[in-house]
Parts: structure tokens; C-alpha cells; sequence
């Protein structure tokens, strides 16, 4: 179970690294908060969405630990369920 937690953890990183580098190529400057483009972010990236909200501003490393962080508690909920629905069958 510690594996696929860590693997959410993994793939929470991947995610708000993968907004972040296509923040940073992306030629004029995307990611404002008028794109459509942003509710997907905001989507996949919780802190993001609450720094918009809340107006507060986080930097790339915090924002990568913290999602890496969120899904990993998204992970530990969803593994946690998948256990005890295959333990009722």
C-alpha cells in the first residue's frame, strides 16, 4: 500500500510540474486567469486553485509539494477504500 501511495505522490508531482514547464514554454505568457485553459489547472492543481481564491501567492516548489502531497492524501483515501470494498467481497 506504501507503493501506490507514493506513486500518487509521484504522479501529483508530475502533474504540477508538467502545468509548470508548460507555463514556462509557452510563448505569449499562457496560464492567465482568463484562459479556459486555467480551469484545468486549477482542476489538477488544488493549491492553485486555492491561491486564486484565497489571493495568495505560492512559489513552484511549494506548489509541487503540495500537490504531491494532496494526491498522496488522495491516494491514501482511494487506497483505503479500494481495501475494504475488496475485503467485503
Amino acid at each position: 500500500m506504501r507503493f501506490r501511495i507514493a506513486v500518487w505522490a509521484v504522479v501529483g508531482f508530475l502533474v504540477a510540474s508538467g502545468w509548470a514547464v508548460y507555463a514556462w514554454v509557452s510563448t505569449p505568457p499562457a496560464l492567465t486567469f482568463g484562459d479556459p485553459l486555467m480551469s484545468l489547472v486549477q482542476l489538477t492543481c488544488p493549491i492553485a486553485f486555492a491561491s486564486f481564491h484565497f489571493h495568495f501567492g505560492v512559489s513552484l516548489y511549494w506548489c509541487l509539494v503540495a500537490n504531491a502531497a494532496t494526491y498522496a492524501l488522495a491516494g491514501l483515501m482511494a487506497e483505503g477504500l479500494r481495501q475494504r470494498l475488496h475485503h467485503a467481497k
